[in-house]
């Protein structure tokens, strides 16, 4: 805050002291500085949006109130002090209560929810429903025919009611698909690391990057599926070996990399085409380890189906390992040059793939690395 505070123009901000309504300034200018802090980490993280959307745009603009004179006109709204259906007792009032102010309702329950929904509060207010309704009704005028919402694990029981109040509007019964993203724990020294919003205390995903680099960041983040807890061990993505899955994928492209650039100083290349010789085949750790090349265009096919892009990850540790026990078990660069091209040409092809498995992760496929305690590959 007191960080925040000092990027403040003194002069504007003492004269917004002076002025009704004042605080609002300093609102704003907190907002503006916080946004472009976040902007700035993802960017470094490699993440960038088309557009920052903000809730304010959708009132601002009557798209709210628009909303909902859309539902009315489709008659799937009224106006009441207990819902039509799907009441319980604590949406009831007490006999001998105060009458309490008639609400507007959603008639949700026709369309796949288990009740009415409250779209506005009997004091004239809405409820969070009506604007992300509005904000999806304004992205399909814009144009998208398919929207995938990611939302926190404590929000699983507004699928229903969000689908069905998209339905309500006529919406494409597929328009919205919603992934639940579960919650990510933060491990140092095998203990979970302390948050507290109230008491200001979090980890940043500055600090993260900070800590461990938005590669391995971004490598141990997309290890898990979506709807599984993940505890990042912080210790593991600092270590420099193959205990590290970040660590063990790259550092697999950069020996890739070292043995073509020792035989190129040897002035031997990779065959150009053409399949493997039979008797390269008939070796165990070549043909496993083509078998599990072949399998990456349907990997990228399934998790992009799918919506889990962790078999991305997966599917690189285990093109590492099957690299590194063929590289063990044969020697690539021999006096042999038919079987040296070979090999070489399998290699490349190795290499090709776990780059190309990495860039679509957004992570970088470093042409050389070193391990802990060893000197550079």
């Amino acid at each position: 805050m007191r960080d925040l505070a000092a990027r403040l123009p003194e002069g504007e901000g003492r004269a917004a002291l002076t002025r009704p309504g004042g605080s609002s300034w300093f609102r704003d200018q907190a907002l503006e500085r916080v946004l472009e802090w976040q902007k700035a980490d993802l960017r470094e993280y490699g993440v960038t949006f088309a557009r920052w959307f903000r809730e304010s745009v959708l009132h601002r603009s009557e798209a709210v109130a628009d909303t909902l004179r859309e539902l009315q006109a489709r008659d799937v709204v009224y106006r009441s002090v207990e819902p039509e259906t799907g009441a319980d007792p604590s949406e009831r009032q007490e006999e001998g209560a105060a009458p309490m102010s008639k609400a507007t309702w959603l008639r949700s329950s026709r369309y796949g929810d288990e009740k009415d929904r409250v779209l506005v509060r009997g004091n004239g207010l809405p409820t969070y429903l009506l604007p992300d309704i509005a904000y999806h009704r304004d992205k399909r005028a814009r144009g998208f025919r398919h929207a995938i919402d990611l939302w926190g694990p404590d929000h699983h029981g507004h699928v229903a009611r969000m689908q069905a109040a998209l339905s309500a509007l006529g919406q494409e019964p597929d328009f919205l698909e919603v992934l639940i993203v579960q919650q990510v724990n933060l491990l140092s020294g095998g203990q979970p690391v302390k948050m507290s919003k109230r008491a200001g205390e979090f980890i940043t995903l500055r600090d993260l990057m900070d800590d461990v680099g938005p590669d391995c960041a971004k490598f141990f983040f997309l290890m898990r599926s979506t709807s599984a807890h993940l505890d990042f061990d912080l210790d593991l993505a600092k270590r420099q070996n193959d205990e590290n899955p970040a660590y063990y994928v790259q550092y697999a492209h950069a020996r890739i990399a070292s043995l073509l650039r020792f035989a190129a100083e040897k002035g031997m290349a990779p065959a150009a085409s053409g399949p493997l010789p039979e008797a390269e085949i008939a070796i165990p750790e070549v043909a496993a380890l083509i078998r599990k090349l072949a399998t990456f265009p349907e990997v990228v096919r399934g998790a992009a189906v799918a919506r889990e892009p962790h078999r991305i990850p997966t599917f690189l540790i285990e093109t590492a390992a099957e690299f590194h026990r063929f590289y063990h078990a044969c020697r690539v660069v021999t006096e042999d040059d038919a079987r040296s091209r070979a090999r070489l040409m399998l290699a490349g092809a190795t290499r090709q793939v776990i780059a190309n498995g990495l860039a679509l992760m957004g992570v970088s496929a470093p042409e050389r690395m070193e391990r802990a305690a060893e000197g550079p590959e």
